[in-house]
């Protein structure tokens, strides 16, 4: 395919006025330090047998947003030094946990992995096990970034935010888990996931964005020939009367104006053909990040990215990030 965007160089230079809600900080202050009245409970690691020798895995539970369940599974290497380096992985649009045998790369590398259901979704790859009990208003174009849309009180990844923030505090409460060296990635809808916890959760070792999602609304919404972006212009183009709220809405879960508020070292991937995720939205993310960063450019890919090149990569990046010694809490049998 060609390319549709701007120009490398250009992506480069590329930094948008994004909008900052005068209220940004506070709402997502007053989110996570209380979502509602549901049960105060702790998470919950349930290891079970998958056949694997060399593998250590758990079906986790862990209290989302107002208390309600998400689903992850933490994988674990059989025989490691504890305690470990742990990375969290967030999902592109519409994948689920997937199955108890899978996404074993981290946990061979020698580190804990935990994957995080994401709620609602699921339909595009086995393991969806994660309700969204708060639909949002009806009328939603079918998808997910229009779920909620009228306010960021109601909007869908109000919710999703918040699940990822619990599930890193999750692992962090971990015994066999090292609290300081925690790296949160995900690839698209999951990259987004990860920046936005990234301006959320302080002290994380390291953020790797893949071809990362929710970036740049405005300008994503304009030119992204393909879903998911497109459902916010279908969206609008029933709902003529509401532009200016849903663009309101949007800023507070805007990926790249989360990566403003980051601190710990980012990897970032884009890819210049890409027409779900355009480069450009995804440098706007890159180069407002507040962070040390460095990022790998794969020029001739759509949303694809840099797939295992990518990961080869992050592997090298990862073992380098966590080759210090660990904090020094015990660990556990």
């Amino acid at each position: 395919m060609p390319l549709t965007d701007l120009s490398l160089a250009d992506c480069r230079d590329y930094r948008p006025p994004l909008p900052v809600p005068a209220d940004f900080d506070a709402f997502w202050s007053r989110t996570l330090a209380g979502t509602g009245d549901g049960p105060a409970w702790k998470p919950v690691f349930a290891e079970v047998d998958t056949g694997l020798t060399q593998i250590r895995t758990y079906d986790v539970t862990v209290p989302g947003f107002a208390g309600q369940p998400v689903r992850g599974w933490l994988r674990m290497p059989v025989g490691a030094r504890e305690p470990l380096g742990c990375v969290v992985e967030f999902l592109g649009y519409g994948r689920g946990r997937g199955l108890a045998h899978e996404n074993l790369l981290w946990a061979a590398a020698g580190h804990a992995h935990l994957i995080m259901d994401t709620r609602g979704q699921g339909w595009s790859a086995a393991g969806g096990d994660t309700a969204d009990p708060d639909a949002g208003a009806a009328g939603a174009v079918p998808g997910f970034v229009t779920r909620g849309i009228e306010s960021p009180e109601t909007y869908y990844y109000r919710r999703l935010f918040t699940d990822a923030v619990r599930c890193v505090e999750a692992v962090r409460g971990h015994p066999g888990i090292d609290p300081d060296r925690i790296v949160v990635t995900g690839v698209s809808q999951g990259g987004g996931i990860a920046l936005a916890v990234s301006g959320l959760v302080p002290g994380l070792a390291g953020v790797m964005p893949d071809v990362p999602f929710l970036c740049d609304f405005p300008r994503a919404t304009e030119i992204s020939g393909r879903p998911p972006f497109t459902e916010i212009a279908e969206y609008l183009r029933l709902h003529r009367d509401r532009t200016e709220a849903v663009f309101s809405t949007l800023s507070y879960f805007d990926a790249a104006l989360h990566a403003t508020r980051a601190t710990a070292p980012a990897l970032f991937s884009v890819a210049m053909m890409d027409e779900i995720c355009p480069p450009s939205t995804c440098f706007a993310a890159y180069n407002g990040y507040a962070g040390p960063k460095d990022v790998r450019v794969y020029a001739f890919n759509g949303h694809e990215g840099g797939a295992e090149y990518q990961q080869r990569e992050q592997l090298a990046w990862v073992r380098e990030l966590f080759a210090g010694p660990p904090s020094g809490r015990a660990g556990h049998s």
